[in-house]
This record gives structure tokens, sequence and C-alpha cells, in this order.
């Protein structure tokens, strides 16, 4: 019997590469469909909306952008329990909730998947509001999802090329290429705030 999988993709496209995550399942939907039981879900930055999604999975594959310090655009993988440690190690934003802290809820419900599979990339640039992946970041989608693919072989998904049920997904005007080239130029948007609010600033 085909496992109940989540495929998770988190971060916030506002802020450049910590939208890593969230692109890898908008492109991984666009080009592979799969049997029941298979839920690929922009999870953005919604914190503990996502318990339900997590009851009801057996296994995760979570996509996101994790600073390890190292290399910017480095892969790296973790499995399972040493998961919730690697996703502490980002604390991209104080305005939502950490998915350790996610995952730390689940455990203690009694519903956290019984596999989970985490591929991050570290991130080159996180403080462009408004801003795209960098190149060494975008470069590590497809790596990713060749990743994903390969676990959910392993695990006996079925899948076919086509496109997914995006009904999880974000709406098709943020998507990256509608969202990255409809871009306006830094002159015309501040990508660090606004100078009027700066002390000092004129």
């Amino acid at each position: 019997m085909q496992p109940s999988v989540l495929i998770l993709g988190i971060g916030n496209v506002l802020w450049a590469d910590e939208g890593f995550g969230v692109r890898c399942v908008e492109r991984l939907a666009a080009r592979w469909s799969f049997g029941p039981g298979v839920t690929v879900l922009d999870g953005g930055t919604q914190g503990l909306y996502l318990l339900p999604f997590m009851e009801a999975a057996d296994r995760l594959i979570v996509f996101d952008a994790v600073d390890y310090g190292l290399v910017p655009g480095t892969m790296k993988i973790v499995e399972d329990e040493a998961v919730p440690a690697f996703m502490g190690a980002k604390k991209m934003s104080l305005h939502q909730t950490g998915f350790q802290d996610v995952i730390a809820t689940a455990q203690l419900m009694g519903y956290c998947p019984d596999h989970l599979l985490l591929i991050g990339c570290q991130p080159e640039e996180l403080e462009d509001y408004g801003g795209g992946l960098r190149a060494v970041v975008a470069a590590q989608i497809d790596p990713a999802i060749e990743v994903a693919l390969a676990r959910l072989r392993d695990w006996g998904v079925e899948m076919r090329p086509g496109m997914s049920d995006a009904t999880y997904l974000a709406d098709p005007s943020i998507r990256q290429d509608a969202y990255e080239t409809g871009r306006p130029s830094a002159d015309v948007a501040c990508r660090v705030g606004d100078a009027r609010f700066f002390p000092g600033e004129g």
C-alpha cells in the first residue's frame, strides 16, 4: 500500500533565497503527477497551520533554505530524528513559527510522520526584499527535486510526468517566473527598507 506523503516547501518568497523551498514544490508540481495519498504543499510561513497536513502524513519531505554556515548553494540532506535540530539552524523571521516548533508540536501530539527528509540549500542572500533566488541557489532546484523523486520511488510512490494538483500551491501570479520577471528595478523599489524611516536619514 502506498504511504501517505506530504511534500512540503517552506519559506518566504519575498526575501530572495528564503523562497527556495517554495520554488522547489512549484517546479515539482509543474512536472510530476503522483498517485493517491501524496500532497504537494506550498507551506510558505504558515507555521502551526501546517499541523493538520502533518497529521495526515506517514512520511514527510521538506524543501527549505537552511543556513548551515556552508558555501552558498550547498545542498545538504538530513533525515528522520536529525531533522528538528537542523531546522532550528535557521531563524529567518521573528514573525513566523519555526518549522522546528511545528515538528516538536506534532511529536508532542503524537502524529509526526514516521519518516522525515529535509532537502536544504544554503542561501546566498536573504536581505533583498522582493528579490528572487540567486543563481547558485536556483541551480539547486532540479537536483533537490531529483533527491525527492528518488526517495519517493524508494517508498513505492506512483508518479508520472505531468502536473500535480495545484490546490495547495500559491496563486500563479506569485510563482517564480511571474514574480521574478515582474520585479521592479532597485531604483523603483527599495530592497532593504524605506530610507525615510532610517535614523539620521533626511
